[in-house]
């Protein structure tokens, strides 16, 4: 029986809908891009072992079998011994529950018994072969949160009849005590519920990452959010090991989800990433659009004095031209998260001014009115002049972005509930007018691009953003004079930012 699937057929595993959007199946085709990072003499190697560790259809497995039958044939020529090489020897997986361990066995031996009489392979000596799974328990510590994984105790300390998510590659101690890998690949879970306000979710990709990386093979390759690149809940330590760790290769980075994944939309993007264990030095950045390599160039991973990774080629020789002009930051006017202690389902609020509730609060929703001293920081801001913006970003994910939604000028007697962020304070309503329009501009918003990977807009987001003087007015004509920008980054500009409505 052959290992090849038949290309003339349309692949059944394009098929399958996603269990969640959290545990999103790989399609074929991105699978053989990431399968083509690993170096070609892999292929004809009979003693590598592969491991995907988060196995959902089998879809990585099942084309390294395909790849390992073609590059051993002249190793070994019989096709059957080929075949149970490539099966007993050499590629394992680890699946993410039950139902995919059936469906990575289905996929990989042709049966999810691969004791029955469909099995490609019946050497085994059990009914999983090389497709494990066992159910493994969360181990909970004082604060009620897993040690391995970070879940909640309350959200997933569940009885046994339910799917408790804790995936045995994280929760398994006692499960690499006697294997030795040379390949890592995989598309791990991306998050966990965390019992946050509304749907908030805690990242889970990256523990995958890192336990992988502790098992130390000579390549690892995952497909994983971007959001790492500059934000995310609890990814600092992650993204500064990224970033100092001279072993990654090379970065495919993907804006648009699309492109990796039809029909679904993972705020921030997509990225995979080669880890090679031997080597060292910049890594090879692959920018895409529309499933088209836009750029590749071999440059380092941080920027100075800041612990973020630009996704955009083009963009390193604009940020470049700005660092020149050692200009202090705009990031120094913009506040954090409610600036005035007052949360966006904030209720203490008149509907109606009068000589108690004086002060209007924008809010999200009709604005109120409260009295100063229910402001719990930043009293000292209600009575100057400043700029309100929302910390959500407008609209979907498409290209170009507008990235914040309309300033609105603060008077003295205002403030904001956690809907927006304050800038400022400014010194009159001139001022605040050439504020305004110098936040409305493509060169503005593009900066904030650049770190922005989220609906969420703080202040870090404004790093990159430098001072002007804002007495005069500012456009984008001037800025670029200014800022010696070429025609060729303005058009790349302007895929990224539209004009302002």
């Amino acid at each position: 029986m052959s290992i090849q699937n038949n290309q003339n057929n349309p692949d059944v595993l394009n098929c399958l809908a996603n269990l969640s959007n959290d545990e999103i199946f790989t399609p074929t085709k991105l699978a053989t891009q990431i399968l083509d990072t690993l170096p070609k003499k892999i292929w004809s190697n009979p003693n590598i072992k592969f491991l995907d560790p988060c196995s959902k259809t089998g879809i990585f497995l099942r084309e390294i079998a395909n790849r390992l039958n073609i590059g051993l044939k002249d190793i070994i020529k019989n096709d059957k011994k080929r075949s149970e090489h490539i099966f007993l020897k050499q590629i394992y997986g680890i699946s993410i529950t039950e139902l995919t361990g059936l469906i990575s066995r289905r996929s990989i031996y042709y049966s999810k018994n691969v004791l029955g009489k469909n099995s490609i392979c019946d050497k085994f000596p059990n009914k999983d072969g090389n497709i494990y799974y066992k159910e493994t328990p969360h181990s909970w510590n004082k604060k009620d949160e897993c040690k391995h994984c970070g879940a909640k105790r309350i959200g997933y300390d569940r009885s046994k009849e339910n799917e408790n998510y804790a995936y045995p590659f994280l929760h398994d101690e006692n499960l690499f005590k006697n294997m030795k890998f040379d390949v890592i690949i995989g598309n791990p879970p991306y998050q966990l519920e965390d019992g946050g306000f509304g749907k908030s979710a805690s990242p889970i990709y990256h523990k995958f990452v890192e336990q992988a990386m502790r098992l130390n093979p000579t390549y690892l390759s995952m497909i994983i959010p971007a959001r790492w690149y500059a934000g995310g809940k609890g990814l600092d330590d992650f993204r500064k090991k990224m970033l100092n760790d001279e072993r990654i290769s090379e970065i495919h980075d993907f804006p648009q989800t699309s492109d990796c994944f039809p029909g679904l939309n993972i705020r921030g993007g997509i990225c995979y990433f080669l880890w090679d264990k031997n080597h060292k030095g910049n890594p090879n950045i692959i920018n895409y659009k529309n499933n088209k390599v836009i750029s590749s160039k071999r440059r380092n991973l941080k920027i100075e004095d800041q612990d973020i990774f630009v996704r955009y080629n083009q963009a390193i020789n604009i940020l470049n031209k700005i660092e020149k002009f050692k200009e202090e930051k705009f990031y120094n006017f913009v506040s954090s998260r409610k600036p005035f202690g007052l949360p966006t389902n904030y209720t203490g609020f008149n509907k109606n001014k009068n000589q108690t509730y004086n002060i209007e609060l924008y809010r999200f929703g009709e604005n109120g009115y409260i009295n100063a001293n229910q402001a719990e920081r930043n009293k000292e801001l209600i009575n100057e002049y400043k700029i309100f913006v929302s910390k959500a970003s407008p609209g979907g994910d498409e290209y170009p972005h507008q990235v914040i939604s309309e300033p609105l000028i603060g008077s003295p007697g205002t403030c904001c509930t956690e809907t927006y962020i304050l800038i400022g304070p400014f010194k009159n309503k001139t001022i605040c007018e050439n504020v305004v329009n110098y936040m409305k501009t493509k060169f503005f918003r593009f900066l904030m691009i650049l770190i922005k990977n989220t609906q969420d807009v703080p202040k870090k987001v404004y790093s990159f953003i430098p001072n002007q003087n804002f007495n005069e007015k500012w456009t984008d004509e001037k800025l670029f004079k200014k800022y010696k920008i070429t025609k060729e980054e303005i058009e790349f500009i302007d895929t990224l930012v539209r004009p302002f409505k």
